[in-house]
């Protein structure tokens, strides 16, 4: 007998909260959701079949954070040692053995891929669709918080390259580097001049014949400690005195440089031409590969250990070249000056590219939600979407210093739920609230993006201030109902 089509299947799984992505953001979520509400129901869904979201994708030679590890680290776990800038292996590590020491790596659901998320207000409960390997599975939550990153990990950027089908070389983009790759004693071009091709140069000129940098234009770039010289002199103290020493050190230098940065740029921009210009040897035309049109900040800064890059250009094993692409040709790459770079490898370190939210299609009672007709409220929430936070990290800091924040705001938000005995919470926009870009960044990532993505307002608190010190107030201690976020 065949079964009866109106009898209703089995109910959905329900969790209480959804974390989406186990990556940085997501597992310290994670965590710190076990350790404030042990008594909720969790679940991590992750699209990939490993853990560690950015640190595992990438391995391209060199990775490394270019934010210190004292502030790149959890707040609640400290970064132990004295490393600022940690290579991407060690980053994992760190990533992988908190999740264990918390007991979170348990729940993560690997291969689950979050496909729509659609709230229901009748039952105040989200629908969520994930495809598992090709199967369609539903689940609900009563709370979701998305910790996807706002990279696009199937592909990066990658312009129009003329001529590139007529190259005979090996051409690569750093977000997906093939394990087989032999560079040694072969001539690199890297083209671009962001962290990533930063990062690159050194890395690979340490085997390489020779590598050039191509870049249509300078990224300001600053050479720091390796090793955090205080967390050096504080090395014998227990990590739970000496890492909070280091940590507020290095947020406070960190808000105080961008801060003169953006309010006397024209000095910042002296100060680091004759950093670089003491670094380089003088044959190198500073003003040229290293003065940028825009002012610091406009764009991130990068930051190299040591000034590894500088020294790869010293020893000869490195080059940079400014100038714009004219065409690939069998053997290389002929720029609109005229000049050839012959190159054996080529490595397209051009950008990547924004899927916001991970591409999840979000609806409100059966409504899409369209991103850029909401309002970002503390960079944390949507306008009109319901129990629905997301982990977007600072441009111009650490992105852990938010990620914490978030985390630390969703666990007082579900308390502040219980106490209220609600089950819905929704930023209400409120008349009058002028618009603003998302973010206030000139990077390419970004500009290419701005459609795509929320709208920032013109007062608190809709407006992204970008300053770790200014977010501690608001987001860990201001009072939860403020009168913009509605209770139901």
């Amino acid at each position: 007998m065949s079964a009866d089509p109106t009898t209703p299947g089995p109910a959905p799984e329900h969790v209480d909260v959804l974390v989406i992505g186990a990556g940085l953001s997501g597992l310290g979520a994670a965590a710190q959701l076990r350790e404030h509400h042990p008594g909720r129901s969790l679940a991590v869904l992750e699209a990939r079949d490993v853990s560690g979201g950015t640190w595992d994708l990438f391995r391209y030679p060199g990775i490394r954070s270019d934010s210190d590890m004292f502030t790149f680290g959890y707040r609640w776990r400290p970064w132990v040692g004295d490393t600022a800038l940690a290579d991407g292996a060690s980053i994992l590590d760190y990533v992988r053995t908190v999740a264990r020491e918390r007991g979170v790596d348990r729940l993560v659901r690997y291969g689950h891929r979050v496909v729509s998320a659609d709230w229901d207000s009748a039952s105040a409960r989200w629908r969520v669709r994930v495809d598992r390997g090709g199967e369609e599975l539903t689940l609900t939550a009563g709370f979701v918080h998305c910790c996807s990153g706002y990279y696009d990990y199937e592909s990066g950027h990658t312009p129009e390259l003329p001529g590139i089908e007529r190259y005979d070389g090996e051409v690569v983009h750093p977000q997906h580097w093939p394990e087989d790759l032999d560079h040694a004693g072969k001539r690199v071009v890297v083209i671009g001049s962001g962290a990533t091709a930063i990062t690159l140069v050194p890395a690979l000129a340490a085997d390489a014949k020779h590598v050039t940098m191509l870049q249509r234009s300078p990224t300001y770039v600053l050479s720091r400690p390796g090793r955090d010289p205080v967390a050096k002199v504080l090395d014998r103290l227990p990590a739970r005195l000496a890492f909070p020493v280091v940590r507020w050190k290095n947020i406070l230098q960190a808000v105080a440089f961008y801060q003169v940065a953006r309010r006397r740029p024209g000095v910042v921009k002296r100060l680091i031409r004759s950093g670089v210009a003491a670094q380089l040897p003088p044959e190198v035309d500073v003003d040229t590969h290293f003065r940028p049109s825009y002012d610091p900040w406009d764009q991130r800064l990068c930051f190299v250990p040591d000034g590894d890059l500088f020294r790869a250009i010293r020893s000869g094993g490195a080059s940079v070249v400014t100038d714009t692409i004219d065409t690939f040709t069998e053997r290389g790459i002929r720029l609109a000056s005229g000049q050839e770079l012959e190159a054996d490898v080529v490595v397209t370190a051009t950008g990547l590219r924004l899927l916001p939210f991970g591409g999840i299609a979000l609806s409100v009672d059966g409504e899409p939600v369209t991103l850029s007709e909401t309002m970002a409220y503390k960079a944390l929430m949507l306008s009109g979407v319901p129990n629905f936070v997301y982990t977007i990290g600072y441009t111009n800091a650490s992105w852990t210093l938010k990620a914490d924040l978030v985390s630390e705001y969703v666990a007082r938000l579900l308390r502040h739920l219980d106490e209220r005995g609600a089950r819905s919470v929704v930023p209400v926009r409120e008349p009058g609230v002028g618009e603003r870009p998302f973010m206030d960044f000139q990077s390419g990532y970004v500009l290419r993006a701005l459609d795509r993505l929320p709208r920032q307002g013109d007062r608190a608190p809709w407006m992204l201030k970008q300053n770790y010190l200014t977010d501690v107030r608001t987001i860990r201690r201001d009072r939860i109902d403020d009168g913009v976020l509605r209770f139901t």
